[in-house]
């Protein structure tokens, strides 16, 4: 049974990188790798949902939505803070993210920050846009989180401890907070169209991303000779510990069903038990 009331809040949580090695899935950097691409793409990309939502917060006229909005504008923020410190971890040992995340910045800063010259019809319209963009890409970090906290394979791998905490924590959260975008989207702009064009866009340009970012860390990575291939991903996708891209593909088009809700992926039950059991969490209370 789903807990209903659920109040969000952000959680001060404090993670040691002292002891995590640069291959933190054991004897698997590609899925290393591909998991880092998380550290290079959050920071930034949450700085952005802080900003589009804070600026969204004076048209919300339910106060209950505002609430969740302010919640998740908490929970976004020390997300983004909590990886950008794995970051200063990977260049302190020799990994320079920065190329790939001052490219991150010019993205959410100029291409899709608020435009100047609008008029306020077309700065409104281009708010609830970024609105829409971010609806979409939670639907994907709802379905990650989900798959974050059921992907056993990554316990008998032998996963970094901080490092899994890290990921769960924030799958947690994700899957708790999974409906605050959309809900926002729908109070601003119900229209069925809205939602299938800006996954449309999304969806290729975050895939995109995510390939140039696993390839970049790879190249980046003194330690290891290994490519970035299909074969690779694949290998360890049927170990369990990425998910696979037929799933992902059918999370894709689970957004298009005109009856979807983000309710309908994940647990916001498990979400909340693994909150309660998280070291870091727990040591933010």
């Amino acid at each position: 049974m789903e807990p209903d009331n659920l109040v969000l809040q952000p959680r001060d949580v404090q993670f040691d990188w002292s002891t995590l090695p640069m291959h933190w899935v054991p004897d698997e950097p590609v899925a290393t790798h591909v998991m880092n691409v998380l550290h290079l793409l959050l920071p930034e990309g949450e700085r952005w949902f802080v900003r589009t939502f804070q600026q969204a917060v004076p048209l919300i006229s339910d106060d209950t939505l505002r609430e969740d909005v302010l919640g998740f504008i908490g929970q976004e923020a020390m997300h983004a803070e909590a990886h950008s410190e794995v970051l200063d971890h990977l260049l302190a040992n020799g990994l320079d993210p920065r190329p790939f995340t001052r490219q991150m910045e010019h993205v959410f800063q100029r291409i899709l920050g608020p435009q100047a010259g609008l008029t306020e019809e077309q700065a409104r319209e281009q708010l609830i846009e970024r609105v829409a963009i971010v609806a979409a890409v939670e639907h994907f970090t709802a379905y990650l989180g989900d798959w974050m906290l059921n992907a056993d394979a990554l316990d008998r791998a032998g996963i970094h401890p901080v490092m899994l905490d890290l990921l769960r924590w924030h799958a947690a959260e994700e899957v708790e907070h999974r409906s605050v975008a959309y809900d926002l989207m729908c109070h601003l702009d119900r229209r069925y169209v809205r939602r299938a064009r800006t996954m449309l866009l999304v969806a290729p340009v975050l895939f995109w991303l995510w390939v140039r970012g696993a390839r970049f860390m790879v190249r980046a990575d003194r330690a290891t000779r290994v490519r970035l291939t299909w074969r690779e991903f694949t290998r360890a996708a049927r170990r369990g510990l990425l998910p696979k891209l037929s799933e992902i593909f059918r999370a894709f088009l689970r957004y298009f069903h005109p009856a979807y809700h983000p309710k309908q992926e994940g647990s916001t039950a498990q979400a909340i038990a693994y909150l309660a059991s998280s070291p870091a969490a727990r040591e933010a209370h």
